[in-house]
C-alpha cells in the first residue's frame, strides 16, 4: 500500500486538492482587513457598514423579547425550514411588492447573507468552462463565488450589446454562456447605476442570449440624489408573472441593519428556488432560526426607518470625500460621482499601478485602498484604486485624501 506523501510541514494537500481548487484565491480585501487595526492607519478600503449606526437597542429588545416568551425561545433555537423563516419571507414578498415585484413568500429563499445567493447561483449554473457575462470592473465577491465552479468570463460592455458578439465570446472557453451578473445601483466597485433605459437594454440582451440575468441589489437602498431607478426585476415582472421571468434578484440587510445576522434572500421564479432549496438542504441547512425570527420583527418598523437613518450619514461623508478629491488630487486623477452606496472608483494617470499605490501608501501614507485590477475578471486594469467612505469620519477623509494625493503626486511629478 503506497503510503501518504509528506512534506516538512505534514500531508501535501495541495497534490489532492479539487481542480478548482486553484481558481479559490484570497480576497484582497479580506487580507487588507488584517492590517487595519494598526495605530494610525486611514481604512478606505472594507466597504463596512460604520458600527455606530446599528440598531443595537432595536436588536437587543427583540431578542429580549423572544427570550421572554418560553414557546417562541423554543422554536427560535430550533431547526427550521432551508426555504427559511415564513413570515420573513412573507415580510420580504410584501418589501419586494413595494419595489414594484409582485411574488409570494414561495419565491423566496433565505441566505446566509447575499454572498451565499451567489455561490447558490454558480453552484446551479455553471459547469466548467462555461462563462459569466460580467461588468469590468465587478463585484471581487462574485468572481471569488463564480470561480469555484471553473467559469470563464465575458466582459459586459453596456455601449456593445451585441448578442452574437457575447454568444462567440461564451463558446470561445468551450462551454455555454449562462448569465450576466449586474450591479445595477451604486456598484461595487465603481459606484455607478445603471438607467432604466440600460436596465431594459440587459433584459433585451439576456432575451436575445436566452439567459437569466442576476441582480446584485446589495447597495440598493442607500440613494443619496436622484430619483430611484426601478429593480430590473421590477421591469421585467411587469405584467406579468414572476414565474414567468428570467431576472433573480439577490438582496440583503447587511448594509441597512447588520452583516452579522447574516440575512439575505434570493427572489425567483419558484422553479429555480426550488432547486436552490436543495443546495441550500445540502450546504448549511438553514440560516439561523433565531436570527430570522429577530430580523422579521426588525422589519415591522420598516425599512424607511433605517434608510432615514443611515443615508443623511453616508452622504456627508461621501460629499466630504468628493470635495477633498476635487481639492487634492493632481490633475490626471478622475473619479466617479456616486449617486449612493459606499463607494468611489478613482483612475491614476496610466503610468502608475494601484498595486504598487498601495503598498506606499501603507508604507509612508498609513492609508489604505483596495487595487483596482482586483476586480476585472480579464484584462486587468491597473491604473486605479477603490475607495470606501462608510466607515470613515470627515478628519480621516480629510488626512487620508490628502496623504493619497500627495503620494499620487510624488509618484508622477505632477
Amino acid at each position: 500500500m503506497k503510503e501518504s506523501k509528506l512534506s516538512d510541514t505534514g500531508y501535501d494537500w495541495q497534490q489532492i486538492f479539487a481542480t478548482r481548487a486553484g481558481r479559490i484565491c484570497a480576497s484582497e480585501i479580506r487580507e487588507l482587513l488584517k492590517i487595519l487595526d494598526q495605530p494610525g492607519m486611514i481604512s478606505f478600503a472594507g466597504g463596512i457598514p460604520d458600527p455606530a449606526l446599528f440598531p443595537v437597542d432595536a436588536i437587543s429588545a427583540a431578542y429580549d423579547r423572544l427570550f421572554r416568551d418560553p414557546a417562541r425561545a423554543r422554536q427560535a433555537l430550533q431547526y427550521s425550514i432551508s426555504e427559511g423563516y415564513l413570515p420573513l419571507r412573507e415580510n420580504i414578498a410584501r418589501y419586494m411588492a413595494n419595489l414594484g415585484v409582485t411574488c409570494h413568500a414561495d419565491n423566496i429563499l433565505i441566505t446566509n447573507g447575499s454572498q451565499q445567493g451567489l455561490d447558490f447561483i454558480g453552484k446551479v449554473f455553471i459547469s466548467p468552462k462555461d462563462s459569466v457575462l460580467v461588468a469590468a470592473p465587478t463585484y471581487l465577491g462574485a468572481l471569488q463565488a463564480f470561480n469555484a465552479y471553473e467559469s470563464s468570463y465575458a466582459t459586459l460592455d453596456m455601449n456593445d450589446l451585441n448578442a452574437d458578439k457575447y454568444r462567440q465570446d461564451g463558446a470561445k472557453a468551450g462551454g455555454r454562456l449562462k448569465f450576466a451578473y449586474v450591479v445595477p445601483d451604486f456598484a461595487n466597485p465603481s459606484g455607478q447605476t445603471l438607467t432604466r433605459e440600460s436596465r431594459e437594454s440587459l433584459l433585451k440582451l439576456t432575451g436575445e442570449l436566452n439567459i437569466p440575468l442576476v441582480e446584485d441589489a446589495a447597495y440598493s437602498e442607500l440613494r443619496y440624489d436622484g430619483e430611484r431607478v426601478p429593480p430590473i426585476q421590477a421591469i421585467e415582472s411587469a405584467g406579468r408573472p414572476i414565474d414567468q421571468c428570467r431576472t433573480i434578484y439577490c438582496g440583503t440587510f447587511s448594509k441597512t441593519y447588520a452583516p452579522s445576522l447574516r440575512i439575505g434572500w434570493i427572489c425567483a421564479s419558484r422553479p429555480l428556488i426550488s432547486k436552490l432549496v436543495l443546495i441550500k438542504q445540502g450546504s448549511d441547512l438553514i440560516n439561523s432560526t433565531i436570527n430570522q425570527i429577530v430580523m422579521n420583527e426588525l422589519l415591522q418598523a420598516g425599512m424607511q426607518e433605517r434608510v432615514n437613518v443611515i443615508c443623511p450619514v453616508y452622504r456627508q461623508r461621501r460629499d466630504r470625500m468628493l470635495q477633498m478629491l476635487k481639492a487634492k488630487m493632481p490633475p490626471g486623477v478622475t473619479w466617479t460621482t456616486p449617486e449612493g452606496g459606499m463607494f468611489i472608483w478613482v483612475t491614476l494617470p496610466k503610468e502608475l499601478d494601484g498595486a504598487q499605490l498601495l503598498q506606499t501608501a501603507l508604507r509612508e501614507a498609513r492609508v489604505a485602498f483596495v487595487p483596482g485590477s482586483s476586480f476585472y475578471a480579464n484584462e486587468k486594469v491597473r491604473n486605479t484604486m477603490r475607495l470606501s467612505f462608510s466607515l470613515a469620519s470627515d478628519a480621516e477623509i480629510e488626512n487620508g485624501v490628502t496623504r493619497l494625493a500627495n503620494i499620487i503626486q510624488a509618484a508622477t511629478g505632477r
